[in-house]
This record gives C-alpha cells, sequence and structure tokens, in this order.
C-alpha cells in the first residue's frame, strides 16, 4: 500500500464514502492517482479507514479490487498516437478484445468489499467511451465505485463530469514536501508536487541537465534565431523526458520587469494550452522562442535589461 503526503482534508472527506461517482482534479503530481489507490484500499480494509496497513486487503501489493484505465499511446501498429486516448474497447465489451474492459470488471463481484475503477485521464476518452460509461455513473452496482482523474471539470465531457463529484487537489506545502528530504533543488523544482519532488531525487542529475538546458536557453535570447532555435530544440527533447525544463525558464523570468515578465509568462502558458490540445509540437515551441526573443529585444532597448 503506497504511503499518501498531505491531502488530509480530502482524505477526510473520501473516508465517508460521500458517492460512488468521483472526479479527481487537479494539477499533474499532485497525488491524485494516489488518493485513488489509497480509498480503494480503504473500502476494501477490515477496519475501514484509514487502510490499517495490516489486514489481507490491505497487504496486496496489486490489489485485485481495484482497476485501473489510463490512455494508451500506441496506434495498434505499434506507432506513437498522435493524441492519447481511451478507447472504447477499454471501458467497454467488445467482441474479440484482448483485454478485460472496465465496465466488464465492475459487473462482477468483488474479492473483499467493493471495486474501484479508476479512470486515470477522464479528459482524455473518446465520446463513444465516455457514453459507454454513463449508465455505470448513473446507476452503479452497490460494490462499485468509479474515480475519474483529470486536470479540470470542464476538460471532462459535460456528461460524465455532471454525474461525479468532485474533489479538488492542489500543490502540497512544502513542510509536507520536506518530510521527504531537504535537497532544496528538488524542492524548488517539485513547486508542491510530490510526483514531481519523487523524479527529481530519482535523477539529480537529469534535473541538473534541465536547468542547465533552460539557463543556456535564457542566455540565447540575446543570440541570433537560429541560435535560439537550436537551443529551443534541446529544451524540447528534455520536456520529452522525466524533467520539464521551462519551469526553469519560468523562474529565471523574475529577474524581469513586471509586464514583461506577466507577457512572458502568458506566453509559456499559452504553448503549454497549445501542446495539450495537441497542436505541432514544431510550430509551438518556434512561436514561444520567437515570441520571448521580442519580449527580451524590447527590454534590451529600454533602460532594463534582465541579467
Amino acid at each position: 500500500m503506497t504511503e499518501v503526503i498531505g491531502h488530509e482534508r480530502q482524505r477526510r472527506f473520501l473516508a465517508q464514502k460521500p458517492a460512488q461517482s468521483l472526479l479527481f482534479v487537479g494539477p499533474e503530481g499532485v497525488g491524485r492517482r494516489t488518493v485513488a489507490r489509497w480509498f480503494a484500499y480503504g473500502l476494501n480494509c477490515e477496519r475501514g479507514f484509514p487502510p490499517c496497513g495490516r489486514c489481507a486487503s490491505c497487504r496486496m501489493e496489486h490489489h485485485p479490487d481495484l482497476f485501473e484505465v489510463r490512455p494508451r499511446t500506441l496506434t495498434k501498429t505499434g506507432q506513437a498516437a498522435r493524441k492519447p486516448q481511451i478507447h472504447l474497447d477499454q471501458i467497454a465489451p467488445r467482441e474479440g478484445a484482448e483485454e478485460t474492459s472496465l465496465l466488464e470488471w465492475l459487473q462482477t463481484a468483488p474479492r473483499f468489499r467493493a471495486k474501484v475503477g479508476v479512470v486515470d485521464g477522464a479528459h482524455l476518452l473518446g465520446e463513444a467511451a465516455g457514453n459507454a460509461l454513463l449508465k455505470m455513473l448513473e446507476e452503479p452496482p452497490e460494490h462499485a465505485y468509479l474515480v475519474l482523474i483529470a486536470p479540470s471539470r470542464e476538460a471532462v465531457l459535460p456528461t460524465l463530469s455532471s454525474r461525479s463529484l468532485t474533489v479538488g487537489f492542489g500543490p502540497l506545502p512544502e513542510g509536507e514536501l520536506r518530510r521527504l528530504t531537504g535537497d532544496e533543488a528538488a524542492l524548488r523544482y517539485s513547486e508542491g508536487a510530490v510526483g514531481r519532488l519523487k523524479a527529481a531525487l530519482a535523477d539529480p542529475a537529469g534535473l541538473a541537465e534541465a536547468e542547465s538546458a533552460a539557463q543556456d536557453w535564457m542566455r540565447a535570447l540575446a543570440e541570433d534565431p537560429a541560435a535560439l532555435l537550436a537551443q529551443t530544440e534541446e529544451l524540447r527533447r528534455l520536456a520529452e523526458g522525466p524533467f520539464d525544463p521551462w519551469v526553469f525558464v519560468a523562474r529565471a523570468l523574475g529577474d524581469w520587469p513586471p509586464e514583461a515578465r506577466r507577457k512572458a509568462l502568458e506566453a509559456l502558458l499559452a504553448a503549454r494550452e497549445e501542446l495539450e490540445a495537441y497542436v505541432a509540437a514544431d510550430l509551438v515551441y518556434t512561436r514561444l522562442a520567437l515570441t520571448l526573443r521580442r519580449l527580451y529585444a524590447e527590454l534590451r532597448s529600454g533602460s532594463t535589461v534582465p541579467r
């Protein structure tokens, strides 16, 4: 059973079993998945909430009454999917399907007390898959619970979000994360997300590489566009790994004057939203680099130049 860091208020609320259909929303890495698993263990624990960690159910490393569905990142031919998606056959049974679907699994009796189906990435449900979930959300079996995980309520199909009780999760206070480490670089990178903190602790060299690349990119703003775009490609490569170098870019903008910093952060946010909407990555990164280069040039021509 995985230890949960923080989110005491949410866990007290969930221990009351407020609904059978729940929607966990919040930023990536803050612990939504971990709490969903904690909820499944608590429902099946002999002593209830919080799960004791000692009974037969709690000692299960891979709990038989927990079923997690995630977006597929590969096509049927094994190629990288342009847009990860949760497909209909993952949710509802289809003739000839090789894997058990979520709905047919939920219909069977639990080994212990309750079955918990987790849809991780509910905002990536295809319309057909989302519609297949509706009946289960409206009339779940007595023993069945559904937890949808998404960045926000608005990102999920309205037919699903309106039938689920929303539970919000935010970044954890630094004091909570210091229970895990005193590594200042990892704590700065985490920005309250325990998942990001654990990734940083697992690969400090990778974290340092991402930070160094971000610093090089900031310096490249003063160079010609070709040099900047070459460094941008390096950041794009690193961003596909476990670390997000753009976090360090955003932090470096703290030296800019307020108005210029606001415009730069807006450009970073717009780029992130475009990438999440699967706009062509090369176009997104090129536009972002040239936008920040223009802002930097405006600063350099004035009285204040960021160091």
